[in-house]
């Protein structure tokens, strides 16, 4: 492969299922008002009919798109081997089951233009699918004017993995993704990137994100938490120099305690599969007060026992 071209923005796309959403993705990349974008879709081993959509929408594009496919092995190693195959200066993720407004390329690029010094811009976002409709309408801080180390620590992510834009150049000196974890490997990306180089924001919802209800009966909220928490704990380990100006109190807080608070919400919405879970992992790390344990304790009986215990208090 030649060299980054610079002006060029390569947008990767894993597939796993999401014929019904994919075509729709697929649009608000090639209908950006800048054209200067290519789309690298990597099927992650579909079987819904996601795998010829993507090829009859590459013949629609010609040029525009590049198909890769890969056996089920998950989002970030095909976001890794789309990164491999990218030929852009410039990065952008977008799921396949998600969008961008038109504008999202032009004003991302710009703001880039305008800050050189900046490894990568990040925009507002909407969920859309939620009960009831839409979410609200979100646009985070300003994390290089508002404590980026405190607020990067404190969140479970800064933003998601399409509300981004980077610059090839720092993506690669980050590695790309990691895979040691099935999920959270972007907010891992993100701390190793956004500590490390000034960001910039674009102050504006760009990037929507397609809320599922999939009418799970296990909840796996507890897994999400876990893993953030894990995420952070090894940021920790491996960068000393990144967190040092953090007293040790405020660093456990950002870890444990928000690992706590994860467990709170779970319990007081009462999805008690994974406050169980998160309470039991809470124990362990001893980031708790006395007045926890009435919640903490009773997390250690068996299953079935502890949510008829909280369902009798109820």
């Amino acid at each position: 492969m030649n060299g980054p071209q610079a002006d060029l923005v390569s947008v990767i796309m894993p597939c796993y299922n999401a014929r019904p959403f994919l075509e729709e993705a697929v649009q608000s990349v090639m209908n950006q008002s800048d054209p200067r974008v290519e789309l690298i879709l990597v099927d992650d081993g579909s079987d819904d009919g996601s795998r010829d959509l993507a090829a009859e929408l590459a013949a629609r594009w010609p040029g525009r798109i590049r198909v890769l496919h890969q056996e089920r092995r998950g989002p970030y190693v095909a976001r890794n081997l789309g990164l491999a195959e990218a030929r852009g200066g410039l990065i952008a993720f977008l799921d396949a089951d998600d969008w961008w407004s038109p504008d999202f390329v032009a004003k991302m690029r710009a703001a880039l233009d305008r800050h050189p010094e900046a490894g990568l811009a990040y925009c507002g976002w909407q969920n859309v699918g939620l009960p009831g409709g839409r979410g609200a309408p979100h646009v985070p801080p300003d994390y290089e004017a508002e404590g980026k180390l405190d607020r990067f620590l404190r969140a479970a992510s800064p933003w998601p993995i399409h509300a981004a834009l980077v610059r090839r150049a720092v993506i690669e000196a980050a590695g790309g993704f990691g895979t040691w974890l099935p999920t959270c490997m972007d907010y891992d990306l993100w701390l190793r990137i956004g500590l490390a180089h000034p960001i910039v924001r674009v102050p504006e919802v760009l990037a929507f994100y397609r809320h599922h209800d999939r009418g799970q009966i296990v909840s796996t909220q507890w897994r999400q938490a876990r893993n953030v928490w894990l995420v952070k704990k090894r940021f920790v380990r491996e960068h000393p120099e990144r967190v040092a100006g953090l007293d040790a109190r405020r660093l456990r807080d950002h870890i444990d305690g928000a690992l706590l608070r994860r467990g709170y919400d779970n319990y007081w919405r009462r999805d008690l599969v994974s406050a169980q879970r998160i309470f039991r992992q809470v124990l362990r790390t001893r980031a708790w007060g006395l007045k926890d344990l009435r919640y903490l304790l009773p997390a250690l009986l068996p299953q079935r026992l502890y949510q008829r215990l909280i369902r009798l208090a109820d």
